[in-house]
């Protein structure tokens, strides 16, 4: 008989992620399913009452389908549905929320912002990979919000979700994001990354030298599948620790193309590829604030984090 697992839908701004996990007589967690639908439906999210319109509900809601008829044959015990920053601050989340109950009988949970931050951190400690830190940030960057923690010892000090997202940035610095990324929307965003560090509570207070930068989201992800794609070897087959320098080279590579020519590119998804230069832009701008020079890339997440808290209740 193959372990109990549970099911675990998150809906992003601009993603739509499915995991299956099961757990191990040890308590481990492994992945028997996942799969990422871009379903945008945090379009609009920048403005000052964002409202999800009709037909990114309708995207949300298929794709939410599609990945719940995939989760069925494992048979789950489970199913746990979150909405993070598009649905939690547009100002019909609830209508939204109404649809999905009525369409599945399934109920979203809207996470916090601290929520989402903590259960990010709790997914983190479940990748086997990451056991040798110590003392290492996390950042999470998402269509809406990037999410941001400090660990000390292995253990969480500090979570703040700042509203730094790459589908929120670009709404409000990119008018043309059709055509190539101009250098004065650069400079901007990445003035507005300093200054909403600055207000938003998350000082770089771990010990300096040693701390590591782990970035987990579909940025980071991303990058390592471009990178393998040239590679010519499977994402799990390449080194995932990513440069700064190899964000920056990407950013002044990607960033000179219309957004046409960008969604040729192998390895980059195209419903990403509006988005990809401010978020490139904005981890560029984080490494600078911490003095990193590379991010660890996990795949261990907040749907692992939900997976765990699904798993002790």
């Amino acid at each position: 008989m193959p372990p109990p697992s549970v099911a675990i839908i998150d809906i992003g701004s601009n993603s739509i992620k499915l995991l299956v996990a099961a757990q191990n007589p040890a308590g481990g967690l492994s992945s028997r399913k996942t799969r990422t639908l871009d379903a945008r439906i945090g379009a609009g999210i920048s403005e000052t009452a964002p409202r999800l319109a009709p037909e990114s509900m309708m995207r949300g809601l298929g794709a939410i389908r599609e990945l719940l008829a995939e989760a069925a044959p494992y048979g789950p015990r489970r199913t746990v549905l979150v909405a993070t920053s598009a649905v939690r601050d547009a100002a019909n989340g609830a209508e939204f929320r109404e649809k999905v109950r009525a369409a599945t009988g399934h109920t979203i949970r809207v996470l916090s912002g601290e929520e989402e931050a903590n259960l990010i951190g709790r997914g983190l400690t479940c990748d086997p990979a990451l056991g040798s830190l110590r003392d290492f940030y996390v950042f999470d960057l998402g269509g809406g919000s990037l999410e941001c923690l400090a660990f000390l010892g292995r253990r969480m000090q500090k979570a703040v979700s700042l509203q730094l997202g790459c589908v929120r940035l670009t709404e409000k610095f990119v008018p043309k994001p059709e055509e190539p990324f101009p250098a004065d929307a650069a400079a901007a965003i990445a003035a507005h990354v300093r200054t909403t560090f600055a207000e938003g509570g998350f000082p770089f207070t771990l010990p300096a030298g040693t701390a590591s930068a782990v970035g987990t989201g579909g940025t980071v992800t991303t990058v390592r599948a471009i990178l393998a794609a040239r590679a010519g070897r499977p994402l799990d087959a390449t080194d995932p620790t990513v440069t700064v320098a190899q964000l920056q080279a990407l950013l002044d590579e990607l960033g000179a193309l219309a957004l046409a020519d960008r969604k040729r590119v192998p390895g980059l998804p195209p419903p990403r590829a509006d988005v990809f230069p401010v978020a490139l832009t904005t981890l560029v701008a984080i490494a600078q604030l911490g003095t990193f020079t590379a991010f660890r890339h996990s795949l261990y997440n907040l749907r692992w984090g939900l997976a765990a808290e699904a798993f002790a209740s």
